[in-house]
């Protein structure tokens, strides 16, 4: 005869308590290999990256532009903004700046909470980040102080005059800000082998895609370093999808 507890006994001795998630934190599986989340609303969307850039005569656009077609192709969701210009139209006028596109929208901070993960795109200053930059960077202290940006990826792409004009120094000029807001620095390394192409000059680094524009912007950004920041954004948007899929069984 067996004991009437025994009915009770695990199967296996060594079963360990499972964990479960909500049904509605769930990672939705597709045939095409898209990975679907749902928002904190319930909705059901693919990853939202934000590609946000300042650029004064359009080599940063042009690499917007390749970043932006990089994180498609790897399934993610889009959004391009330009941060609010911080220089008097006079100044502008004297730099002969062309006008800005109005056609993308002006971020502004409190929007920022919004996305999975960002790309930060500028031309440098003097080896440093731009102020219209910094002008946003600074907007977040709301940020800071909830964790909204705790954890979601952040990656820099830029321009500068020539060889030695700072391009990775820009990119490290940023990563004090993603310290203090907890957010993971994702550089682009040489996942690209073109970026070791010796045979022609290029802009571009392990930190990010870049281009040269020359003193004058006269250069415009290279079939290469297109290439670079297409690859950015498809490694970049592979990353957000991958955090994104583990935070929803967390």
């Amino acid at each position: 005869m067996h004991s009437s507890s025994s009915r009770f006994q695990p199967i296996n001795n060594n079963s360990q308590p499972r964990s479960f998630i909500r049904m509605s934190d769930r990672i939705e599986p597709r045939s095409d290999n898209t990975t679907l989340i749902r928002s904190n609303n319930n909705e059901i969307r693919r990853p939202m990256v934000f590609i946000i850039y300042y650029s004064m005569y359009g080599h940063v656009a042009q690499l917007a532009t390749n970043i932006r077609a990089g994180l498609e192709r790897a399934g993610c969701n889009c959004r391009v903004f330009q941060v609010a210009e911080t220089l008097s139209n006079e100044i502008l006028t004297k730099m002969h700046a062309p006008p800005k596109n109005n056609t993308i929208p002006i971020i502004t901070a409190d929007q920022l909470s919004e996305a999975d993960g960002f790309l930060f795109g500028m031309p440098t200053r003097f080896g440093t980040l731009p102020t219209q930059i910094k002008t946003l960077f600074d907007a977040c202290g709301t940020h800071w102080l909830s964790d909204a940006l705790f954890g979601k990826p952040a990656g820099v792409f830029f321009s500068t005059s020539t060889l030695g004009g700072g391009q990775e120094t820009t990119a490290l000029s940023c990563v004090p800000f993603f310290t203090h807001l907890g957010m993971l620095f994702v550089p682009l390394g040489y996942k690209n082998k073109s970026l070791m192409n010796l045979d022609e000059i290029h802009g571009g680094s392990p930190y990010g895609a870049g281009t040269l524009a020359g003193t004058k912007g006269e250069r415009q950004p290279s079939q290469l370093e297109l290439q670079l920041a297409q690859t950015q954004g498809n490694e970049f948007g592979k990353l957000v999808l991958k955090l994104t899929s583990v935070s929803a069984f967390i």
